[in-house]
């Protein structure tokens, strides 16, 4: 490199992003980055706004997002109608595991809530209910003992008002960090649930995205009606885990809701922006096949 061209070079203007877009830069309009999200499964990009008013699903492609648990109440519940449940309980290390306290506090900031699981009543579509609904911010929606307790205190509840009980699930199982504490919720809560069966009163599951471990075990699959939004993974053990153990090789769709209901285990797969009024409508049936049976008495 000559003198001359060292001078040029040091002359030379940095290189804007925004400038010589050509035709590029006319038809495709800059959207910062914050205002859209990807689809993983279509890749095609979405305006943050659009998605918030299609109930957080792909518009393109159907793709459910997880929502907060807060969120989900708020798309599922009649608007002013929820009333929360037992919102100051607290985990605590009740077995002295080594830095659960700080796993605590971070799932607490991350999340903005207590524990796993929102418990409440709430109208739906004017039906009264109580409600539950697990957060795969806290901990990936991991059953603890409080997990548990307020899942059991909500069927309680239902049981002495006569109400429906609707709980949204996502889990990946017990909690590791209480140890057997975790794992006595399963008995616990289908306990609970079994006192709220023989009372006549109706119990509808909503698997979501995902529905694993203890909980799949316990309250999850024990819905008189079971419903679970498209594509959900729904499982006790990974597939992995099962192959090794059964050495078969596994269908491609394996534990996704559709595959599910193929197989008889779930009875409908309903897409969230339904999830409300088809929620409602068999809340509704259920009541009015009860007030029948009363006037028949």
């Amino acid at each position: 490199m000559n003198s001359l061209t060292k001078d040029l070079f040091h002359f030379l203007k940095p290189k804007n992003e925004l400038e010589n877009q050509g035709e590029f830069a006319e038809n495709h309009p800059y959207i910062p980055e914050e205002l859209w999200i990807k689809c993983p499964v279509c890749k095609n990009a979405v305006l943050s706004s659009d998605l918030m008013e299609n109930h957080k699903v792909c518009p393109k492609c159907g793709y459910h997002f997880r929502v907060a648990a807060r969120q989900r109440i708020e798309m599922t519940v009649d608007e002013g109608t929820f009333c929360e449940m037992d919102g100051e309980m607290n985990s605590t290390n009740i077995i002295d595991f080594p830095d659960y306290e700080k796993k605590l506090k971070s799932a607490k900031l991350s999340s903005g809530e207590n524990e796993s699981v929102i418990t409440g009543t709430a109208k739906i579509g004017g039906e009264d209910a109580v409600i539950a609904v697990m957060n795969s911010q806290f901990m990936m929606g991991s059953m603890g003992t409080v997990t548990g307790e307020k899942i059991t205190r909500a069927f309680e509840y239902a049981t002495q008002h006569r109400l429906p009980v609707i709980i949204f699930t996502v889990s990946g199982g017990a909690r590791m960090q209480e140890g057997i504490l975790s794992l006595m919720q399963m008995a616990k809560t289908s306990g609970a649930v079994k006192l709220h069966s023989d009372a006549g009163l109706l119990y509808i599951t909503v698997l979501t995205d995902p529905t694993t471990g203890g909980v799949t075990a316990s309250f999850a699959m024990e819905g008189d009606i079971i419903l679970s939004e498209p594509h959900a993974l729904i499982g006790f053990a990974g597939p992995r885990v099962i192959e090794q153990t059964i050495r078969q090789k596994l269908p491609k769709d394996f534990q996704s809701a559709e595959f599910l209901l193929e197989k008889g285990f779930i009875d409908a797969v309903v897409p969230r922006n339904e999830m409300k009024d088809t929620l409602a409508r068999l809340i509704r049936y259920h009541s009015e096949t009860i007030t029948e049976e009363e006037k028949d008495v």
